[in-house]
This record gives structure tokens, C-alpha cells and sequence, in this order.
């Protein structure tokens, strides 16, 4: 039985290598000549790389809050978009003169769409706290190369120093505004509360015990004023009373049945001691500020004095002043009822003025009763305006702290004591460039060198149908092999 397939073994190949070894030769030499010609003839492109430390702001942050919150991923977003700008990438082209082969031919935007592929901002990886960062930039000039990282270096610094001052300044700028708004409108709250108070000063709350003990004491007094008018009318009955039941004939009996015991009874002596016997009577009843009181002791006075003086005349001076009528009993009814009228027209008078005392004392009870009764309404509107004023008040207090904090802070950053961008590895020239890859560009002709020689080998072999040996010819023809005809060397021959 015949084999289908025939098998190779490391002879085989190598046989079939050095049958086919200019198939793999030619394609290695070329590939690697390629390889070399690429490396001579592409152009070197070289990157220079600065280092930048974000540094901490270097008073503690416990004394001076920073304004500037922002981190540094995001600053550093919105400091690219502005140095990566076309108008600042024009000026750094003009000003190093860099793609001089593009900008002739080439539109503007297109040459500086071009340089922004060429510089890479680079944050190390692996660290939660971003404390550093990297700009490069890439050229085919060396010395140009790191001058233009130089100068993007410098541009991020100063980028950083003025956002970090424009932030601070319109924070200022901000809470300044918001101090005013809130001061202004704590003066306005500031002077109702005052007109409030000058308008109900006796209304107020602070006012209510003082307002009830004025009012306790003005019901007291009017009480006091309507026991003074109850005695009074009291008085003017009994005083009534008796000029209605006292009769002339009354009075000329006497209490002896003569006329003479009548006469004697009013003698200056006789009305002195009678007068004094009321007097008793009346400071029994009342105290001595008491009308009658006053009147009985004016009596008593004037009495005295006219015993003093006439004390032989007494009789005679006080019938003097009466009315002569002739008759003794006559005269001394009339002049007694003459006293007690004039008693009845003192207490009317005296009733009069305690009525109108009333009616003042009742007006304030009533004024000072409103103010009572109105304290409540005052207190709640007063609370109100005090509410709203503690309320603005406050948050006027937590801004005027956060403005002279955030003026600390601009302050801070006008001095660069907060958190600055610092360089700590200069852009230096490269000493060789980084594109092409000599070594990754060597291994990779290298490899496609063997591969193409491999593959086109391979390939020639498998397009070759001629017979080597019996077994190709077994395997091919399914006929078995009975002899072989060595190679016939002619010079052998």
C-alpha cells in the first residue's frame, strides 16, 4: 500500500533551504537594506521634557483659606485651552520660526492643529495626588526643541499665577458686592426697627410691667378719687339733711327752752369748742388732707384769732357780721344757714373737681389699657422685623468674614504665596532623537526580513511540481517505484 502523504523530516528541509536559499537570502538582504536606508534617510525628531511641581501654598491653610478650590486636572484643562490657543501658538511660531517647510504651503490653522499633535501634557501614573506634570515638545530641531518646552513651561506658570489672581480678585470682587447688597439692606431693617420703637415706644413688650403698674396704680387712684365723692356726697346729704329738718323754731328753744340758752350757745367760745368737737369727729373718719378737715381747722383758726383779739367784744363782733334783723335767734338762724350753704357750694365744688380728676384718671386707665392691650400686636410685628434683621444680619456677618478671607487670599496670590506651578527639571537639548526607534526600528526589519525570505521560500516550494525522489513520484502517481537512476556525473565519465 501506497502512503497519500509524504513525510519531511530536518534533512528534507534543510535540503529544500539550500535548494531555495537565494529565495530566502535576496528578500533578508533587501529588507534589511531597506531597513538601514529608512534609518539614514528619515528624519530625526527629537523631544525635550520639563518637569513642573504644583506646589503647596505655603502659609497653612488653617490661618488663610485659599479661594482658588479648583483642582489641578482642571486648571490645567483651562490653562491648555488658553497657551494652546491658536493666537498663542501663532505667536510662538513666529517667534522661534518653527515649521518653515509647512507655513508657506500649508494654512495657518492646519500648521497649528499640527503643533498642538506635538506637545504632550503628561500627568505620572499610578498617583492619587497629582503633585507634578510633564510638557514636551517635539521638533527636528534639537536647540529649538527645548527652547519651545522652555517657553510653554514659562507660559503654564505665568497662566497659572494669573487665573489663580483673576479667580481670587472676582471672588473678592463678588463677596465685596454681596457684602454691600446685605449691608445696605441690614440698615434698611436697621431703621424700621428704630422707627418701629419711636412710634410704639409705650406699646413694647420691655414696656408691659412697667404699663401694668402704672395702670395698678391708676385704679387704685381712681378708686381712691370715687371713695373721695361717695364721703362728699355723703357729707352734702347729712349737710342737706340737716338745713331741711333744722327750723328757725328749732333753734330759738333751744335745747333749755329759752331763747337766752340759744344766743349763748353761738358765742365765739361756745362755736370754738363746738368747732373742735367736730374736728375730732371728722380725723376719726378721715385723714387730715380731708376737705372738711381743712375747713374745720380754717374755722377753728379764724375763731382764735378773734378771741384773741376782742376777747371781752366776742359776742359783739361775731353778731357784727350777721345779719341784723332785730332779733338775736333770727340773726343766728340765718348766719347758721348761711355756713352750711357754703358748705354745700365747697363740697359741689370739691365733688366737681374729684369727678374731673376721675375722668383724667379713667382716660389714662383707658390709654394705658390700650397700650396693654396692643403690647402683643407690637411684640409680634417687632418680632417679625427682628427676625428678618437676625436673619439678614447673620448672613451679612458670614459674608463680611468670607470677604476678608478671600481679600487675605488675594493678597496671597499677589505676594505668590499660594500654590504655585514651579519647574524642577529644566527642558534640556536632547542629545538624540527619539523618532525613529533605532533599536524597535532594527528589530523590526530584522523580523521582516525572515519573515519575507521565509514566506517567499516557502511559497517558491509550493509552486514547484517537478519530482525529487521515488517517494514524490509514489505519493503523486500512486505507481510504486522499482529502480532509481543515479545522477550520471560527466566528469566523472
Amino acid at each position: 500500500m501506497i502512503n497519500s502523504q509524504k513525510s519531511f523530516d530536518a534533512n528534507d528541509y534543510f535540503d529544500i533551504f539550500l535548494t531555495r536559499k537565494w529565495y530566502f537570502i535576496i528578500p533578508v538582504i533587501l529588507v534589511s537594506l531597506a531597513t538601514l536606508v529608512y534609518l539614514t534617510l528619515a528624519p530625526k525628531w527629537y523631544r525635550a521634557t520639563t518637569s513642573i511641581l504644583v506646589s503647596p501654598q505655603r502659609i497653612p491653610t488653617d490661618y488663610i483659606k485659599p479661594t482658588v478650590t479648583s483642582g489641578i486636572e482642571e486648571r490645567l484643562v483651562s490653562i491648555s485651552q488658553e497657551i494652546l490657543s491658536r493666537t498663542r501658538l501663532e505667536q510662538i511660531i513666529a517667534e522661534f520660526k518653527l515649521y518653515q517647510d509647512r507655513v508657506p504651503s500649508q494654512p495657518m490653522e492646519t500648521v497649528v492643529t499640527g503643533m498642538r499633535k506635538d506637545i504632550k501634557i503628561d500627568f505620572p501614573k499610578g498617583e492619587k495626588e497629582k503633585i507634578h506634570f510633564t510638557i514636551s515638545f517635539e521638533g527636528k530641531d534639537p536647540q529649538v526643541v527645548a527652547a519651545v518646552t522652555s517657553r510653554l513651561s514659562s507660559l503654564f506658570i505665568e497662566e497659572n499665577m494669573k487665573i489663580r489672581e483673576q479667580q481670587a480678585k472676582g471672588t473678592s470682587e463678588f463677596l465685596e458686592n454681596e457684602v454691600q447688597a446685605k449691608r445696605a439692606q441690614v440698615d434698611v431693617l436697621q431703621e424700621k426697627i428704630t422707627d418701629f420703637k419711636k412710634r410704639f415706644i409705650n406699646e413694647l413688650p420691655e414696656n408691659r410691667e412697667a404699663n401694668l403698674k402704672v395702670l395698678e396704680q391708676l385704679n387704685l387712684q381712681s378708686q381712691k378719687i370715687n371713695e373721695l365723692i361717695k364721703a362728699a356726697e355723703d357729707r352734702k346729704v347729712v349737710i342737706q339733711n340737716q338745713m331741711s329738718t333744722m327750723t328757725f323754731k328749732g333753734l330759738e328753744t333751744g335745747q333749755d327752752g329759752g331763747r337766752s340758752l340759744a344766743n349763748s350757745s353761738r358765742t365765739p367760745v361756745v362755736q370754738l369748742s363746738q368747732l373742735k368737737g367736730q374736728l375730732e369727729e371728722l380725723r376719726a373718719k378721715y385723714t387730715d388732707n380731708h376737705p372738711d378737715i381743712r375747713i374745720t381747722k380754717k374755722k377753728i383758726a379764724d375763731l382764735e384769732k378773734k378771741i384773741a383779739e376782742a376777747p371781752a367784744a366776742g359776742a359783739e363782733t361775731a353778731t357784727d357780721k350777721k345779719p341784723k334783723t332785730g332779733d338775736p335767734v333770727q340773726d343766728e338762724f340765718h348766719l347758721y344757714q348761711m355756713e352750711r350753704k357754703t358748705q354745700l357750694l365747697l363740697i359741689d365744688k370739691e365733688i366737681n373737681r374729684l369727678k374731673k380728676e376721675d375722668e383724667r384718671t379713667r382716660a389714662m386707665i383707658a390709654q394705658y389699657q390700650g397700650r396693654i392691650e396692643s403690647t402683643p400686636i407690637r411684640e409680634l410685628a417687632l418680632s417679625t422685623l427682628n427676625r428678618d434683621f437676625n436673619n439678614v444680619n447673620e448672613t451679612y456677618q458670614v459674608l463680611l468674614k468670607k470677604n476678608s478671607e478671600a481679600k487675605q487670599a488675594e493678597n496671597l496670590e499677589r505676594r505668590q504665596q499660594g500654590e504655585q506651578f514651579r519647574i524642577i527639571d529644566q527642558a534640556r537639548i536632547p542629545q538624540k532623537p527619539f523618532k525613529p526607534d533605532v533599536k524597535k526600528t532594527l528589530l523590526i526589519g530584522l523580523v521582516l526580513a525572515l519573515g519575507s525570505g521565509l514566506g517567499i521560500t516557502f511559497l517558491r516550494e509550493q509552486l514547484d511540481r517537478s519530482f525529487r525522489d521515488s517517494e514524490d513520484l509514489e505519493v503523486t502517481l500512486g505507481l510504486r517505484v522499482l529502480a532509481n537512476i543515479p545522477v550520471v556525473d560527466k566528469k566523472a565519465a
